[in-house]
């Protein structure tokens, strides 16, 4: 389903190469392409630092039960409502438990991908400020995800139930599947990209439409509940860190990718 990182890294070249051949090309058509080459490329050089991170933070696994406990432990101190009383509302429809099962394997990297194009084509004045923030808040999840952290669903004698493999659709399998890691909740990268496109679509547009984004946040906060594989404390970090990224964003305005200057009569000239 995911490429690997090394494969990556190879796409990633590749457009490297394009962009060098092409910056001193004169035709419109092959200029505008090379903008959207060079923004590919960063974001699969991202995806490949994820992909091999996620390879390490599947070997670290001393402490991670541990880990797993000061989590839980500092909600209690933080009075958050237990994980628990959420899973065991949606136990008993199994309909629901595979709709969030589904959700939380499949929809975090396309809805990022789509919010992404969609800013690079259509609202080119805020690609750059988002853009910069999922390579900030990313970066920052994978560094802290080298801190291995047991999910819930591993942590025995707490009652939380497995549900991706408790209805065989774990992105999991064997141990790391994809670009999953088993010990890596602390943060939560779906959340962190739930609340990146949130943030995008809502300062992106003025429409009245735009506020049911925010039900892809809170279906998103419910999913990696729901599967017991996020604590609260996951996705409370995650925020933290894009509203980090949000302030070096204003510190530090970002440099807006200008659209290509082609006229419809030229590309098809």
């Amino acid at each position: 389903m995911w490429i690997a990182w090394n494969t990556a890294v190879e796409w990633a070249v590749a457009l490297g190469v394009f962009v060098v051949v092409v910056r001193r090309a004169t035709h419109p058509w092959v200029r505008a392409t090379s903008t959207g080459a060079k923004e590919l490329a960063a974001v699969l050089l991202l995806y490949a630092l994820w992909q091999y991170v996620d390879t390490l933070t599947f070997r670290q696994v001393h402490g991670a039960e541990t880990h797993g406990w000061w989590v839980w432990d500092i909600e209690r101190w933080m009075h958050l409502p237990r994980e628990q009383s959420v899973q065991h509302l949606v136990l008993p429809y199994p309909w629901v438990v595979q709709f969030f099962n589904g959700y939380y394997a499949i929809v975090h990297g396309p809805a990022l991908i789509i919010t992404l194009v969609w800013l690079f084509t259509r609202h080119r004045e805020h690609y750059p400020r988002i853009r910069n923030c999922v390579v900030i808040v990313t970066a920052l999840c994978l560094l802290i995800r080298l801190f291995p952290v047991a999910p819930p669903r591993l942590i025995d004698g707490l009652g939380f139930v497995d549900t991706g493999f408790l209805y065989h659709q774990s992105v999991y399998g064997n141990g790391a599947n994809g670009i999953s890691s088993l010990l890596a909740a602390m943060p939560s990268v779906h959340v962190a990209w739930a609340a990146i496109v949130t943030l995008a679509v809502v300062t992106a547009t003025t429409s009245k439409w735009r506020w049911l984004v925010v039900a892809h946040f809170v279906l998103t906060v419910l999913a990696v509940t729901v599967t017991a594989n996020h604590w609260w404390l996951d996705g409370i970090v995650a925020v933290l860190l894009l509203w980090f990224a949000v302030v070096v964003q204003r510190l530090r305005p970002a440099r807006v990718v200008p659209p290509p200057a082609v006229a419809v009569d030229q590309l098809v000239a």
